[in-house]
């Protein structure tokens, strides 16, 4: 059975005071709920948010890390960095990485395989842009950023593997992606991953939506039946707003 997950990605937001007092607050009012309920502070937070959240089932995440051990890489993060002060889940190929730093599908394939070999658990980001919708591309950019980053793993990789489908093109564009849109996606990947693996991974691994999920859309969204929860940006910023999200899981 595959988890159901709420993730909240800050982004470049929240100071180190604002970081505790927010998770303080989501600690406090995190409602009673079968969901995996994640968090992924900046950098610099990562460390004072393991410890706030020391007695919460609250998780915290990583979101990027280098694909190297170690070395003249200035300023990034591994793996190893991440394990030591408890963070074993990383978010791999968010749009903005793809998108202001150049991100590839050959250097998020070696991020991915970089953070399975530490065993780390990795939700991996793609989907298409607005462009790729509007001339009807969007199932074969889908397939093509899955296939490049992912499908060299091995079956039993899988298991560590969480997918996070963001329609770029419905994230502050002013247009907007339907749940049936959402559903439709979701059902594709399912499809493309039974392809060229089999329907027990399939089925087995959770797919989150990343296209500006909010309480007042929250429920219809996670109500289709391939959709298993989401990543959720600003509206994981305000307490209320990500608690309201949670419930609607």
């Amino acid at each position: 059975m595959r988890s159901k997950i709420v993730a909240g990605n800050w982004k470049m937001n929240k100071n180190l005071a604002e970081t505790e007092a927010l998770l303080t607050e989501l600690a406090a009012k995190l409602p009673d709920t079968q969901a995996e309920v994640m968090v992924a502070p900046t950098f610099v937070n990562l460390a004072a948010a393991v410890r706030t959240l020391d007695s919460s089932v609250i998780e915290v995440i990583a979101q990027n890390m280098h694909f190297a051990e170690s070395g003249a890489y200035t300023g990034e993060i591994s793996a190893d960095m991440l394990l030591n002060i408890g963070i074993d889940t990383v978010i791999i190929g968010h749009s903005e990485r793809r998108a202001y730093f150049g991100e590839t599908d050959e250097i998020l394939a070696k991020k991915v395989k970089a953070a399975l070999a530490k065993n780390m658990r990795v939700m991996f980001c793609f989907g298409e842009e607005l462009d790729d919708r509007k001339s009807d591309n969007h199932f074969k950019v889908v397939e093509s950023q899955l296939k490049n980053a992912l499908f060299s793993l091995e079956a039993s990789d899988w298991g560590k593997i969480v997918l996070a489908y963001e329609p770029v093109w419905a994230i502050g564009t002013g247009e907007t992606a339907s749940p049936e849109q959402a559903q439709e996606m979701h059902a594709f990947i399912r499809k493309t991953i039974t392809e060229a693996y089999d329907a027990s991974i399939a089925n087995n691994v959770s797919i989150l939506y990343g296209g500006s999920v909010k309480p007042a859309n929250a429920v219809e969204i996670f109500g289709k039946p391939d959709v298993d929860g989401g990543l959720i940006g600003g509206a994981s910023l305000v307490a209320d707003d990500f608690v309201a999200i949670i419930k609607a899981i």
